[in-house]
């Protein structure tokens, strides 16, 4: 049985559908992200499973229990807020213990839990500024040792780290999933940030339009995208419009602007017209086996790589190509392009009202 199971779960405001019968099962240690664009639904599913929210229909179940209709207080979780939420008057010990005291902890047993979480986040020592005198990445940790002092059944992140810089905000990743990789909590996080799922998640939620557009490992969201918004939220793509002219084997003939493409249909229907998929690191520049040529109508440098846009016969492709030591041909100048079959993806083309 899973740890966490939320069945039919729906969220309607009125004649506005926010979640629409989502089914989800989290596993017991599982850290899964719930990612997707501002209004896609993936904030009203954690505040539902927070219970700050009720749900129209369904039920949720924690460790076999149905905390549906249960208070926010009784389901034992913590819960880190993107502003961090933290009492300025109080001290970070203060903050940190603040619920323990509400648990009516003894002073002793309340000191011991605060000091053992303030040296799990690396804030040993600073138990006694107040949050003006932190960072945003200091106060951060504050928010978790709050959260993570209450021993939480599960951990609840809403863009807990939409505040900080993007350099800081790479470090936070690192640290917090370590420290959920050691306590082994049940932990959502909620973002619209790609690199952060797929950095810390064992899981990852697409979500678009109130329902969950895929479900999988990071690796498989990004390279096996099931639905064309996940192809094209989940990292940048090459999107090439075409028609399957015949299946043959494991891979589809798609003619796309007069060049026939041979694209893995991964057992996914191949008739009618498609859309081709393919991201910018898996297109190369080449001269003897190019499968496509063009002309250079982008050039940029961005350190560990260059962002190349090239006019194609087939369209107008974008290519990330790593920083070798020496920059590509310039803007102007006709290149060839090379990939693999195997990197090409296909899916039917949506309706207007996102149905395939």
């Amino acid at each position: 049985m899973s740890f966490l199971t939320l069945k039919g779960i729906s969220k309607r405001y009125g004649d506005f559908t926010a979640i629409e019968q989502i089914d989800l099962e989290v596993e017991r240690g599982e850290f899964l992200s719930l990612l997707g664009p501002s209004g896609c639904g993936k904030t009203t599913t954690l505040q539902m499973v927070a219970g700050f929210i009720t749900p129209s229909t369904g039920t949720i179940r924690l460790d076999g229990r149905d905390i549906t209709h249960e208070r926010p207080e009784k389901r034992g979780m913590g819960v880190v807020f993107q502003s961090y939420a933290l009492f300025p008057h109080m001290t970070v010990e203060g903050n940190v213990g603040f619920g323990l005291e509400m648990r009516n902890m003894k002073r002793a047993a309340r000191a011991e839990r605060v000091a053992e979480v303030l040296e799990l986040v690396r804030l040993n020592g600073l138990g006694s500024r107040y949050p003006k005198e932190l960072s945003g990445g200091q106060r951060q940790r504050v928010a978790i040792a709050r959260a993570l002092a209450m021993r939480p059944e599960l951990l609840l992140l809403d863009e807990p780290m939409s505040n900080l810089d993007a350099k800081l905000r790479e470090e936070m990743h690192i640290e917090l999933r370590a420290i959920q990789k050691r306590l082994g909590i049940t932990t959502i996080l909620v973002t619209h940030d790609q690199v952060e799922a797929m950095t810390m998640s064992d899981r990852i939620a697409v979500m678009h339009r109130g329902t969950i557009a895929q479900l999988s490992t990071p690796f498989e969201a990004y390279e096996r995208p099931k639905t064309a918004f996940a192809s094209t939220f989940l990292g940048k793509t090459n999107l090439l419009s075409g028609a399957v002219v015949r299946r043959n084997g494991r891979c589809a003939e798609v003619d796309v602007a007069g060049t026939t493409l041979r694209v893995p249909h991964e057992g996914r229907p191949a008739q009618g017209d498609v859309n081709v998929y393919i991201r910018p690191e898996k297109v190369r520049l080449a001269d003897a086996d190019a499968r496509a040529s063009g002309r250079i109508t982008t050039r940029v440098f961005v350190g560990n790589q260059w962002l190349l846009q090239v006019d194609t016969g087939i369209g107008r492709l974008s290519v990330a190509q790593p920083n070798f030591g020496a920059p590509p041909p310039e803007e102007g100048q006709h290149v060839g392009l090379a990939w693999s079959d195997d990197d090409l993806r296909m899916l039917e083309k949506e309706k207007p009202d996102g149905h395939s």
